[in-house]
């Protein structure tokens, strides 16, 4: 299945970059110093469902790049009952960002993996991630340099899983869709994404929560030596 790939585009956050583990820092960083009684893994409890459904609306474009952020932090204070107003959700969601590339925490066996596939194959990320948030995350991370190219859904005019992304992506390293090989947690936008493109998808599904013969899955990111 794999022996024709040469180039393999990886995901950023929830697959190489652990997003949920560095946001309890950043939001942890804020609360401690400007409301210290939110209890911040209460609010994580009620922010990953929440982020995780807003990015889903954003992707899909039915939702705006200003209410993503605006309404994961509305909708997560709510579900902890904790009273704030606009203007304070605005400063945190600024604080949040500026904050949240500072931490560097990646899935355990990615450095790994990456120096096992970097010999081997031309790696590159596709990411919906705003640009100079990942491009700072890549950075503070230390795996920028394993990477040829960055595809962001705000270059390529559009978000996983749009073919059009995919197909940006391809453009700028001109391989074919025959030796490419997505590599993604979420299964709409970079496993079906990539399937209907025509790309081969491995979903990295870390917390065993899909139910799915559709596409080969991992759940560790150590498992790709065993398939790459």
């Amino acid at each position: 299945m794999m022996n024709n790939i040469t180039d393999i585009f990886f995901d950023l956050d929830h697959t190489l970059w652990d997003f949920d583990k560095n946001s309890i820092q950043a939001f942890d960083k804020i609360f401690k110093k400007q409301y210290p009684t939110i209890d911040t893994v209460v609010f994580m409890e009620k922010y990953v469902p929440i982020n995780q459904a807003c990015w889903k609306l954003y992707q899909f474009d039915k939702m705006t790049h200003e209410e993503l952020r605006y309404q994961r932090l509305k909708q997560s204070f709510d579900a902890i009952n904790f009273a704030i107003s606009d203007a304070e959700i605005n400063q945190i969601s600024h604080d949040y960002i500026e904050f949240l590339p500072d931490n560097n925490l990646l899935f355990d066996g990615a450095m790994e993996v990456l120096e096992y596939l970097k010999p081997k194959y031309t790696l590159h990320i596709i990411t919906n991630g705003f640009a100079e948030v990942q491009t700072k995350k890549l950075n503070n991370s230390g795996i920028n340099d394993y990477f040829k190219t960055v595809t962001n859904s705000e270059i390529a005019g559009v978000k996983k899983p749009h073919p059009n992304i995919f197909e940006f992506a391809l453009s700028l390293t001109s391989v074919s869709k025959e030796n490419a090989l997505m590599i993604g947690d979420c299964i709409d936008a970079d496993i079906r994404g990539a399937i209907n493109f025509g790309i081969k998808a491995i979903l990295f599904d870390q917390a065993n929560s899909h139910n799915t013969n559709e596409v080969q899955k991992i759940n560790h990111l150590l498992e790709l030596k065993k398939i790459l």
